[in-house]
Protein backbone atom coordinates (compact mmCIF):
# COMPACT_ATOMS: atom_id res chain seq x y z
CA UNK A 1 0.00 0.00 0.00
CA UNK A 2 1.42 3.53 -1.00
CA UNK A 3 1.62 5.61 1.80
CA UNK A 4 1.68 9.49 1.74
CA UNK A 5 5.19 8.53 3.14
CA UNK A 6 6.32 7.14 0.71
CA UNK A 7 5.36 9.39 -2.08
CA UNK A 8 7.20 12.22 -0.50
CA UNK A 9 10.23 9.54 -0.43
CA UNK A 10 10.41 9.10 -4.07
CA UNK A 11 9.63 12.59 -4.84
CA UNK A 12 12.48 13.45 -3.15
CA UNK A 13 14.89 10.63 -4.69
CA UNK A 14 13.60 11.96 -7.97
CA UNK A 15 14.69 15.47 -7.00
CA UNK A 16 17.75 15.26 -5.84
CA UNK A 17 20.73 15.75 -7.43
CA UNK A 18 22.85 12.82 -8.82
CA UNK A 19 26.34 11.85 -7.57
CA UNK A 20 27.51 12.22 -11.01
CA UNK A 21 25.66 15.50 -11.97
CA UNK A 22 29.33 17.30 -10.35
CA UNK A 23 31.46 14.93 -12.37
CA UNK A 24 32.86 17.40 -15.04
CA UNK A 25 34.03 16.45 -18.02
CA UNK A 26 37.83 15.54 -18.93
CA UNK A 27 38.40 18.54 -21.46
CA UNK A 28 36.79 21.61 -21.42
CA UNK A 29 36.29 23.74 -24.87
CA UNK A 30 35.84 27.43 -25.30
CA UNK A 31 34.76 27.71 -28.72
CA UNK A 32 32.96 30.23 -31.17
CA UNK A 33 33.32 33.59 -31.84
CA UNK A 34 32.08 36.33 -34.80
CA UNK A 35 33.57 34.62 -37.50
CA UNK A 36 33.60 30.75 -35.89
CA UNK A 37 29.71 29.50 -35.14
CA UNK A 38 29.97 27.30 -32.33
CA UNK A 39 27.59 25.17 -33.72
CA UNK A 40 29.80 23.50 -36.34
CA UNK A 41 32.54 23.29 -33.61
CA UNK A 42 30.35 21.69 -31.05
CA UNK A 43 29.28 19.25 -34.08
CA UNK A 44 32.69 18.77 -35.21
CA UNK A 45 34.51 18.52 -32.42
CA UNK A 46 31.30 15.89 -30.71
CA UNK A 47 32.32 13.38 -33.53
CA UNK A 48 36.34 13.86 -33.63
CA UNK A 49 37.00 13.41 -29.86
CA UNK A 50 34.24 12.95 -27.86
CA UNK A 51 32.59 9.39 -29.83
CA UNK A 52 36.05 9.02 -31.74
CA UNK A 53 38.33 9.35 -29.02
CA UNK A 54 35.20 9.03 -25.58
CA UNK A 55 36.47 11.51 -24.48
CA UNK A 56 34.08 13.66 -23.08
CA UNK A 57 33.76 17.77 -23.43
CA UNK A 58 31.84 20.49 -21.69
CA UNK A 59 31.63 23.29 -24.16
CA UNK A 60 31.47 27.04 -23.65
CA UNK A 61 31.04 29.70 -25.67
CA UNK A 62 31.39 32.51 -22.78
CA UNK A 63 34.77 33.99 -23.21
CA UNK A 64 34.61 35.18 -19.28
CA UNK A 65 34.11 31.68 -17.98
CA UNK A 66 37.99 30.94 -18.61
CA UNK A 67 39.57 31.19 -15.11
CA UNK A 68 41.63 28.97 -12.63
CA UNK A 69 38.54 27.95 -10.94
CA UNK A 70 36.74 26.80 -13.86
CA UNK A 71 39.63 24.74 -15.03
CA UNK A 72 39.98 22.96 -11.78
CA UNK A 73 39.18 19.04 -11.73
CA UNK A 74 39.79 19.01 -16.16
CA UNK A 75 42.82 17.29 -17.85
CA UNK A 76 42.55 19.11 -21.59
CA UNK A 77 41.58 22.32 -22.38
CA UNK A 78 40.25 22.88 -26.03
CA UNK A 79 40.43 26.35 -27.83
CA UNK A 80 38.78 27.05 -31.10
CA UNK A 81 37.95 30.83 -31.21
CA UNK A 82 40.11 34.08 -32.00
CA UNK A 83 40.94 37.28 -29.23
CA UNK A 84 38.50 39.47 -29.97
CA UNK A 85 35.23 40.75 -28.87
CA UNK A 86 32.65 43.12 -30.64
CA UNK A 87 30.98 45.16 -27.86
CA UNK A 88 29.61 47.54 -29.55
CA UNK A 89 28.07 45.29 -32.85
CA UNK A 90 29.87 44.33 -36.18
CA UNK A 91 30.46 47.35 -38.68
CA UNK A 92 28.43 44.97 -41.03
CA UNK A 93 26.49 42.21 -41.24
CA UNK A 94 28.70 40.09 -44.34
CA UNK A 95 29.67 37.80 -41.06
CA UNK A 96 25.61 36.58 -40.33
CA UNK A 97 24.95 33.26 -41.83
CA UNK A 98 21.92 34.49 -43.54
CA UNK A 99 23.26 37.77 -45.15
CA UNK A 100 26.36 36.55 -46.90
CA UNK A 101 25.19 37.36 -50.42
CA UNK A 102 25.49 40.72 -51.93
CA UNK A 103 23.39 42.17 -53.52
CA UNK A 104 20.30 41.24 -51.01
CA UNK A 105 17.54 44.22 -50.27
CA UNK A 106 19.49 46.85 -47.56
CA UNK A 107 18.77 46.04 -43.86
CA UNK A 108 15.71 48.53 -43.37
CA UNK A 109 15.13 49.51 -39.32
CA UNK A 110 12.62 51.70 -38.12
CA UNK A 111 13.31 53.53 -36.34
CA UNK A 112 17.04 53.38 -37.22
CA UNK A 113 19.59 51.53 -35.39
CA UNK A 114 22.25 54.06 -33.36
CA UNK A 115 25.31 54.37 -35.05
CA UNK A 116 28.25 52.56 -32.82
CA UNK A 117 32.07 52.64 -33.65
CA UNK A 118 31.27 49.31 -34.04
CA UNK A 119 35.20 48.03 -33.08
CA UNK A 120 36.60 44.94 -31.90
CA UNK A 121 38.52 44.67 -28.52
CA UNK A 122 40.50 42.16 -26.82
CA UNK A 123 38.29 39.49 -24.46
CA UNK A 124 41.42 37.89 -22.45
CA UNK A 125 42.42 39.28 -19.47
CA UNK A 126 46.32 38.90 -18.14
CA UNK A 127 44.66 36.60 -15.03
CA UNK A 128 42.79 34.58 -17.66
CA UNK A 129 46.18 34.22 -19.31
CA UNK A 130 47.90 32.98 -16.42
CA UNK A 131 45.14 30.52 -15.28
CA UNK A 132 45.88 28.89 -19.06
CA UNK A 133 49.53 29.13 -18.20
CA UNK A 134 49.59 27.59 -14.66
CA UNK A 135 47.05 24.93 -16.06
CA UNK A 136 49.21 23.08 -18.53
CA UNK A 137 52.65 23.48 -16.16
CA UNK A 138 51.01 22.13 -13.25
CA UNK A 139 49.92 19.03 -15.65
CA UNK A 140 47.05 19.81 -17.53
CA UNK A 141 47.19 19.50 -21.26
CA UNK A 142 45.95 22.30 -23.87
CA UNK A 143 44.68 21.72 -27.75
CA UNK A 144 44.46 25.12 -29.51
CA UNK A 145 42.82 24.62 -32.74
CA UNK A 146 42.54 26.83 -35.74
CA UNK A 147 42.56 30.40 -35.07
CA UNK A 148 43.52 30.25 -31.58
CA UNK A 149 47.34 32.24 -32.49
CA UNK A 150 45.01 35.54 -32.65
CA UNK A 151 44.76 35.34 -29.12
CA UNK A 152 48.22 35.34 -29.06
CA UNK A 153 48.67 38.80 -29.77
CA UNK A 154 46.59 39.60 -26.70
CA UNK A 155 48.44 38.42 -23.40
CA UNK A 156 52.22 37.10 -22.71
CA UNK A 157 51.32 34.36 -20.84
CA UNK A 158 48.89 32.67 -23.23
CA UNK A 159 51.68 33.02 -26.17
CA UNK A 160 54.24 31.68 -24.01
CA UNK A 161 51.73 28.53 -23.24
CA UNK A 162 51.12 28.66 -27.18
CA UNK A 163 54.15 29.13 -28.91
CA UNK A 164 53.02 31.40 -31.37
CA UNK A 165 50.76 34.85 -31.88
CA UNK A 166 49.10 35.25 -35.12
CA UNK A 167 49.83 36.80 -38.88
CA UNK A 168 46.84 36.52 -40.56
CA UNK A 169 45.29 34.74 -43.09
CA UNK A 170 44.46 34.88 -47.41
CA UNK A 171 41.17 34.65 -48.56
CA UNK A 172 39.97 30.56 -47.90
CA UNK A 173 41.64 29.00 -50.51
CA UNK A 174 42.92 25.02 -51.22
CA UNK A 175 46.24 23.93 -49.72
CA UNK A 176 47.89 20.91 -48.81
CA UNK A 177 48.58 19.82 -45.12
CA UNK A 178 52.15 18.49 -45.12
CA UNK A 179 53.60 15.78 -42.14
CA UNK A 180 56.53 17.09 -42.01
CA UNK A 181 57.67 14.81 -38.85
CA UNK A 182 56.08 11.21 -39.47
CA UNK A 183 57.57 10.00 -36.52
CA UNK A 184 55.85 11.53 -34.21
CA UNK A 185 52.92 10.17 -32.08
CA UNK A 186 50.65 12.57 -33.08
CA UNK A 187 51.36 11.71 -36.57
CA UNK A 188 51.37 8.19 -36.43
CA UNK A 189 49.25 6.71 -39.72
CA UNK A 190 48.26 9.91 -41.21
CA UNK A 191 49.14 10.72 -44.45
CA UNK A 192 49.55 14.37 -46.29
CA UNK A 193 45.75 15.86 -46.95
CA UNK A 194 44.35 18.16 -49.31
CA UNK A 195 41.80 21.24 -47.26
CA UNK A 196 39.71 24.24 -48.37
CA UNK A 197 40.35 26.27 -45.83
CA UNK A 198 42.04 29.43 -44.12
CA UNK A 199 45.89 28.85 -44.56
CA UNK A 200 46.53 30.44 -41.29
CA UNK A 201 50.31 32.28 -40.51
CA UNK A 202 51.86 33.10 -37.34
CA UNK A 203 54.76 33.86 -36.11
CA UNK A 204 56.17 30.63 -34.21
CA UNK A 205 58.54 31.28 -31.05
CA UNK A 206 59.06 27.77 -30.01
CA UNK A 207 61.63 25.24 -31.58
CA UNK A 208 61.37 24.40 -34.63
CA UNK A 209 62.09 20.71 -33.97
CA UNK A 210 58.12 20.61 -32.20
CA UNK A 211 56.89 20.95 -35.64
CA UNK A 212 55.28 18.07 -37.27
CA UNK A 213 52.87 19.38 -40.10
CA UNK A 214 53.25 22.69 -42.68
CA UNK A 215 50.39 23.76 -44.59
CA UNK A 216 51.83 24.15 -48.21
CA UNK A 217 49.69 26.41 -50.81
CA UNK A 218 51.09 24.33 -53.81
CA UNK A 219 50.02 26.66 -56.50
CA UNK A 220 52.99 28.68 -54.75
CA UNK A 221 50.69 31.52 -53.65
CA UNK A 222 52.32 33.94 -51.28
CA UNK A 223 50.22 35.77 -48.56
CA UNK A 224 51.83 39.13 -47.00
CA UNK A 225 55.14 38.18 -48.08
CA UNK A 226 55.52 35.19 -45.94
CA UNK A 227 55.38 32.55 -48.14
CA UNK A 228 53.26 29.54 -49.20
CA UNK A 229 54.12 27.67 -46.33
CA UNK A 230 53.49 28.16 -42.73
CA UNK A 231 53.80 25.87 -39.66
CA UNK A 232 50.40 23.67 -39.57
CA UNK A 233 50.88 21.34 -36.60
CA UNK A 234 53.42 21.28 -33.24
CA UNK A 235 53.71 19.91 -29.75
CA UNK A 236 55.75 20.06 -27.12
CA UNK A 237 55.87 20.06 -23.12
CA UNK A 238 55.32 22.42 -20.67
CA UNK A 239 56.30 22.00 -17.57
CA UNK A 240 53.98 18.81 -16.21
CA UNK A 241 51.84 19.36 -19.19
CA UNK A 242 51.50 19.65 -22.53
CA UNK A 243 50.62 21.69 -25.59
CA UNK A 244 49.19 20.94 -29.13
CA UNK A 245 48.12 23.48 -32.08
CA UNK A 246 46.27 22.26 -35.52
CA UNK A 247 46.06 25.26 -37.94
CA UNK A 248 43.14 23.79 -40.28
CA UNK A 249 39.61 23.99 -38.97
CA UNK A 250 37.56 26.96 -40.46
CA UNK A 251 34.83 24.79 -41.98
CA UNK A 252 32.95 21.45 -40.49
CA UNK A 253 33.92 19.37 -43.52
CA UNK A 254 37.87 20.31 -42.77
CA UNK A 255 37.48 19.12 -39.14
CA UNK A 256 36.23 15.98 -40.28
CA UNK A 257 38.22 15.21 -43.50
CA UNK A 258 39.67 11.49 -42.08
CA UNK A 259 43.12 12.28 -42.27
CA UNK A 260 42.55 14.99 -40.43
CA UNK A 261 40.34 13.49 -37.43
CA UNK A 262 42.98 10.91 -37.26
CA UNK A 263 45.60 13.68 -36.34
CA UNK A 264 42.90 15.47 -34.09
CA UNK A 265 42.78 11.69 -32.38
CA UNK A 266 46.30 11.24 -31.90
CA UNK A 267 46.67 14.66 -30.81
CA UNK A 268 44.38 13.81 -28.06
CA UNK A 269 45.89 10.39 -27.12
CA UNK A 270 49.31 12.36 -27.29
CA UNK A 271 47.96 15.05 -24.62
CA UNK A 272 46.06 13.00 -22.55
CA UNK A 273 48.78 10.07 -22.49
CA UNK A 274 46.36 7.39 -23.44
CA UNK A 275 47.54 4.30 -25.49
CA UNK A 276 46.46 4.11 -28.58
Amino acid sequence: MTTRRHVLAALASALAPRADAATKATAYALIGDRYHNSDYIRTGLNRTIQDGVGVSIDFNDNYKALSDETLKGYKLLIILRDGMIWPDGYPDETTNAAWVVTGKPPLVSEPPVPKTPAKPAFWMQPGQGKAVRAFVEKGGSALFLHNVTHVGLTDPDFRATLGAAYAGHPPIRTFKVKITNPNHPITKGVKDFIVTDEQHYMIYDKDRANIFAESVNEQGLDYDKQGATAPAGWAFDLGKGRVCYLSPGHLLNVIWNPEYVKLQQNAVRWLLRMKA
